[in-house]
């Protein structure tokens, strides 16, 4: 009975930690409906600041801690509010995400760029004082844990409900609009909870920094305990939230001391937070639609089949003449860079054309190397196995929240990636901790394709025969339905189109892509294991889908391309790595607004060349085409494609509307 008691009280000061942060979060969520992913990453960041101060600059831990939550915390909170997330909450769910984990990863790169690894210490508050209440030893950094996660508490309900610039806060979640009508300032307003709660990240990370030391991920993907808690309160209730933060520190205590220290079991002690976040997540009330207004993006253009294919075969070319040219290596590299193309066209269908978010994509990857590892068949049909396993697993993750939508969705496939990096592909039926599986090189009809270079030739081949086909569906009728449910939910709602089960093939179909790529990946390796799918690796795979084009076969290449040069380049330039990670992130950051990204550019430049080249063409191919045809539209030469809901079938021409209101 002491031991349970011991255990619910660390739990209790765990929680208050979680609390703070989890507050934090659901304050600037609940002015400005941006959930910032990169919310631990602030609280690190800060972290980081406050040990800078005390320890390298000498400053007094009082006069650090006041200029690090009162001053420095609240500016780059006004400064992200001001001229990052402002209007994002007005925008699709996705490209809010997409910003932040663009944060998220951007803040990681400068960690590491202004302070280098090496090892860090942080003392908790009071090291040398305690008490003891019973068996149990009480430290002064827990209890000014639970009294700031109390005053935090007790502050929010005060600046909430007692204040006016709270009840303009409460006012502008309602209608940001009719609050500017009677001479509020919800810019302002935002501004300030932004700088609250990045204070409050602040507040946080320092103080659990002690526990789980000053380290750049730990940190900062510590926050999933607070998307835990936050999301029990809906990301509303401020009292529900710290219920659950207290809940969840409670059930991570109890796991620690009750849980076996070996085993499978074992394995779930560092994902309760995820296993806590998918369950309320599942739980959730179901969404509700949008409506009132239609949105169409600007989206990539869609070229013709016969120059799609031409493309293609130009692609396959020039891959045939690199590999024949460049050292063994760099071979292999090409190959790489071929599995992370086609896992970003899994994105292109899932995101570009379905405007929906993953951050499990890479895991679905594993889930196909781990099939054809296990299968032992090297063929045709081992690879088609470890498609359709992953296109398997994609729809039950899907299932659970079939009454979900964007955010919620998105958590939902973030919990799943963590317990499989720590749950599944740690197991011993899967790869083993720290362990590795062999794989042989596929063979079709019975002939083994084993040189390097007829391998990765027909890695890129598979890049393109996917490509082709998404181009097919996106050209077709599943196609305009795809974009349509992107652009305007609540449009096909009305039209009584179900979406529901359409999301969930929509996911089967992307995992299963994603699952077809980890499977030609385990070929070429010779051997896979559990660090190849880590779970950051997918918010890569994202953010450089959507930097190069998440709404374009052009930007899938030219992303994958890029994040197989990413290690190669940290590797070069050590010091310069946390940069990379700072252009990456920020990147995301300065293009998430944009579905299109460089590939975007890409067809502007092969616009203005095609102008200056063969100026007129378009005229002149205009006048050859029948009445009403349209000359290069659809063409991967800069022109747009705008499908919106439209009931006879017929997309509307792209250069007409842009938004409707």
């Amino acid at each position: 009975m002491g031991s349970l008691f011991a255990f619910v009280l660390l739990g209790l000061f765990t929680g208050a930690a979680y609390a703070i942060m989890a507050s934090g979060l659901v304050l600037t969520y609940t002015t400005t409906r941006v959930f910032n992913i990169a919310h631990g990453a602030f609280g690190m960041l800060l972290s980081f600041v406050f040990w800078d101060f005390t320890q390298r600059q000498g400053v007094p831990t009082w006069l650090a801690l006041v200029l690090v939550l009162g001053v420095v915390a609240p500016a780059i909170g006004w400064f992200i509010q001001r001229f990052v997330t402002r209007g994002l909450g007005e925008g699709p769910v996705s490209v809010a995400l997409v910003v932040t984990v663009g944060l998220l990863v951007g803040l990681i790169g400068l960690a590491q760029q202004l302070w280098p690894p090496e090892p860090r210490v942080l003392l908790p508050f009071y090291s040398g004082t305690g008490w003891k209440i019973g068996d149990t030893y009480i430290t002064a950094h827990q209890l000014i844990t639970l009294v700031c996660a109390i005053g935090v508490a007790v502050g929010l309900y005060l600046l909430l409900n007692r204040t006016r610039i709270g009840t303009a806060m409460r006012a502008s979640v309602d209608n940001p609009e009719l609050l500017k009508l009677f001479g509020g300032k919800p810019d302002r307003v935002a501004a300030l909870s932004w700088a609250i709660g990045i204070s409050l990240a602040a507040l946080g990370g320092i103080l659990l920094t002690p526990v789980v030391l000053l380290d750049y991920y730990a940190l900062t993907l510590l926050v999933i305990n607070a998307y835990a808690a936050a999301m029990l309160g809906r990301l509303k209730s401020l009292p529900m939230t710290f219920a659950g933060a207290m809940a969840l520190g409670i059930l991570e205590s109890l796991a620690v001391g009750y849980l076996p220290t070996d085993g499978f079991l074992s394995s779930f002690r560092p994902v309760i937070p995820a296993l806590f976040l998918f369950a309320i997540v599942v739980l959730m009330p179901q969404a509700q639609l949008r409506i009132g207004q239609v949105k169409g993006i600007v989206t990539a253009p869609v070229p013709t089949m016969r120059k799609s294919i031409g493309s293609g075969a130009v692609l396959l070319a020039v891959a045939f003449v690199l590999l024949n040219v460049v050292a063994p290596n760099q071979v292999l590299l090409i190959g790489v860079a071929a599995t992370y193309a086609m896992v970003m066209l899994s994105l292109v269908l899932l995101t570009g054309y379905g405007g929906h978010v993953s951050l499990a994509q890479f895991t679905f990857a594993g889930v196909g190397a781990l099939t054809y590892a296990k299968l032992d068949e090297p063929n045709l049909f081992g690879l088609a196995m470890a498609a359709l396993v992953a296109a398997g697993v994609g729809a039950l993750v899907a299932l659970p929240v079939l009454r979900l939508t964007g955010l919620y969705l998105a958590l939902s496939t973030m919990a799943f990636a963590v317990l499989m990096d720590k749950v599944v592909f740690n197991a011993d039926f899967a790869f083993k901790f720290n362990g590795t599986l062999a794989a042989e090189r596929l063979s079709i009809l019975g002939v083994q394709i084993g040189k390097d270079t007829s391998y990765v030739w027909f890695m890129v081949l598979a890049f393109v025969l996917l490509a082709l086909g998404l181009l097919l569906l996106r050209r077709g009728a599943l196609g305009r339905l795809l974009v349509a449910m992107r652009d305007s939910p609540s449009a096909c709602g009305t039209l009584g189109l179900d979406m529901r089960w359409f999301r969930v093939g929509l996911f089967a179909l992307s995992a299963g892509i994603a699952g077809l790529a980890g499977g030609l990946f385990a070929g070429l390796r010779g051997t896979v294991g559990a660090a190849d799918f880590l779970y950051f690796q997918s918010l890569l795979v994202l953010l450089l889908a959507v930097v190069f084009g998440a709404t374009s076969v052009t930007g899938a290449l030219l992303g994958g391309t890029a994040l197989m040069l990413l290690p190669e380049l940290q590797a070069s330039q050590p010091q310069a790595a946390g940069l990379l990670f700072v252009v990456i992130g920020f990147g995301a950051v300065l293009l998430g607004r944009d579905p299109n990204g460089i590939a975007n550019h890409v067809f502007k430049v092969g616009r203005w060349t095609r102008d200056r080249v063969a100026p007129g063409l378009d005229e002149r191919l205009q006048a050859l085409l029948p009445r009403g045809g349209r000359a290069g539209a659809g063409g991967e030469d800069g022109s747009v494609d705008v499908p919106l809901v439209d009931v006879s079938g017929v997309e509307p021409d792209p250069r007409v509307i842009e938004k409707v209101v």
